[in-house]
């Protein structure tokens, strides 16, 4: 919990030292609008990049620019300082963040799990080798996860209750994702939480899948939305209104081709041409699945990520 109060004592702090910037500007007659979002470059985020190639913005007079970061807690104060003026951050994130009282509203579903069990965007490998057969197994191990007490760890948690298992003796690691099969096949850790495109990369190195941490806690798991801070939506009702208008558009567009997902994907990503075909995609369904976000709240109250029931009422716009 230390690490965590910790992040967030630093994004106060940036939230302070930016909070006189502005974010986009109204252009003169006839001119669209130049506003910018904060978006992690990974596949979750493709119908954004289709959005402005299909001109979905630019039909509502925006002229988006997409800011690439490193992830959610990071986008959180360019949107409280107005920076931006709106981002992608995972849903752990997000509850987080309101938990330590940042004024933050979801407007629009970012991304769900396809709820593929063994085909999901997101899974645990181990060594085809080890002796894991199931995440019950994992008990006493040792496994790597992008970020501490975030999405990743809580879901994983969940799969191994889910599979008759204790998680409160794994050891869980943080490790960027191009390092973890390395470490995984050198026997540095015991087990990995993947995402796309490594999750494709682990399979493709012979390792073997034991999870889909994403479906075992909801089939229709709102792995991350589109938030902004609740002064945006006091002062500028009607361009969130807009973005969330193209935002929709963009989500059916991405639902229907997915030929055009990889494509962008080739476009503002550094994932390998001939892993392209390969990848498994998620989910951009129209609305946020609330039960899902409920039981990700319930199950970060009781591994200690957040002190208080979330109030998800006052979650959403």
């Amino acid at each position: 919990m230390r690490r965590q109060l910790t992040a967030l004592s630093g994004i106060a702090v940036l939230v302070l030292a930016t909070a006189c910037s502005g974010g986009g500007e109204e252009g003169g007659d006839g001119e669209l609008r130049r506003i910018t979002a904060g978006a992690i470059p990974i596949v979750d985020v493709a119908p954004l990049h289709l959005g402005v190639d299909q001109g979905f913005f630019a039909d509502r007079g925006i002229d988006l620019e997409i800011q690439p970061g490193s992830g959610g807690a990071a986008a959180i104060p360019g949107v409280v300082s107005g920076n931006f003026e709106f981002a992608f951050g995972n849903t752990v994130s997000l509850l987080v963040a309101r938990d330590q009282g940042l004024p933050l509203k979801v407007f629009a579903n970012g991304v769900s799990s396809n709820g593929e069990q063994g085909a999901d965007f997101s899974a645990v490998f181990v060594r085809d080798e080890s002796p894991v057969e199931t995440a019950a197994d994992l008990e006493g191990m040792t496994v790597a996860a992008n970020n501490l007490l975030n999405i990743g760890d809580t879901t994983v948690r969940e799969s191994v209750r889910e599979a008759g298992g204790d998680p409160s003796d794994i050891e869980f690691v943080e490790m960027a994702f191009p390092d973890m099969i390395p470490a995984l096949e050198n026997g540095q850790i015991d087990a990995a939480w993947l995402v796309e495109p490594f999750t494709t990369a682990a399979l493709d190195a012979g390792n073997r899948e034991i999870a889909s941490n994403f479906v075992d806690t909801h089939p229709e798991l709102s792995v991350a939305t589109y938030f902004t801070s609740e002064e945006m939506l006091a002062q500028e009702p009607e361009l969130i209104d807009d973005i969330e208008a193209a935002l929709q558009e963009s989500f059916a567009y991405a639902e229907a081709n997915p030929d055009e997902v990889r494509r962008t994907l080739g476009e503002y990503t550094e994932i390998d041409a001939a892993a392209l075909a390969d990848i498994r995609l998620p989910r951009w369904p129209e609305a946020v699945n609330e039960e899902s976000v409920g039981i990700l709240a319930d199950l970060m109250l009781e591994d200690g990520l957040i002190g208080t029931e979330a109030d998800l009422a006052s979650l959403y716009r």
